[in-house]
């Protein structure tokens, strides 16, 4: 968000002195006279911020993953694109929706604005839809009285910080229409039950013991969310994931 405020102020700014040698500085500057650095510099970046910001406000914003809280779908290091028009096109800093075009469904891996400070960019899976009522008990997801199946896959050892050694469990997990990996440690875990309300979603982590998520900080509004990711572009320890699709 910040970064997207910073890009409008130089758009503006650059926007403004280019209109202002059109229209008043062009006429005052003697034949043969050259452009004013500022003017030239204007000139010729006010074309190429446009361009960035308007791809990045209206069609696809590239993020870093920072941490292993969507570990297995999604590694520390991971660079990420994020579809900006599947959640509605939306004024960009402001984030209100100018035309809707969808809202997001159930298994979807989302970025938002972190409730309790929207500067800070999080990424989550959708759990909860407005008016679900979920449970999560002894580890088991429960969406609207149904089970989500879990099947074991295999022991996933990782480390965390280079320096601690886990080893947690992964299984495939149906929600929705997605068939998704998670992470279950064997450490002892609190049960859970939420109703979501309208407007709102619940959003858990795939690293399901190591995830500050929904079960922390609450619900995520819809006036927060930023896009569906759906694409690793790049990691620079692992080129394997480059190309994957998010699911």
């Amino acid at each position: 968000m910040i970064f997207a405020l910073i890009m409008v102020i130089v758009l503006t700014i650059t926007g403004l002195i280019w209109l202002f040698d059109i229209f008043i500085f062009s006429k005052k500057r003697a034949a043969n006279t050259k452009e004013h650095i500022l003017i030239e510099y204007s000139k010729s970046f006010f074309p190429v911020i446009f361009l960035v910001f308007f791809i990045r406000s209206f069609i696809a914003e590239p993020f870093k993953i920072p941490s292993g809280s969507m570990m297995p779908t999604l590694l520390a290091g991971d660079f990420i694109l994020v579809n900006k028009f599947t959640y509605g096109i939306r004024v960009p800093i402001l984030n209100y929706t100018m035309i809707e075009v969808g809202l997001p469904k159930r298994g979807d891996v989302f970025v938002f604005h972190y409730p309790p400070k929207p500067s800070i960019d999080y990424i989550k899976r959708v759990v909860g839809l407005p008016g679900d009522v979920i449970e999560y008990k002894s580890k088991t997801l429960f969406v609207n009285g149904k089970k989500m199946e879990q099947t074991f896959v295999d022991k996933y050892p990782y480390t965390t910080n280079e320096i601690h050694h886990i080893e947690a469990k992964e299984f495939k997990e149906a929600l929705g229409d997605v068939n998704h990996s998670i992470l279950i440690h064997d450490l002892p875990g609190d049960d859970f039950k939420f109703e979501v309300p309208k407007g709102h979603y619940l959003a858990f982590g795939d690293n399901r013991d190591n995830s500050a998520d929904s079960r922390v900080w609450g619900f995520v509004p819809e006036h927060h969310l930023v896009g569906r990711a759906f694409f690793i572009w790049f990691n620079f320890s692992e080129f394997k994931r480059i190309g994957s699709i998010i699911r």
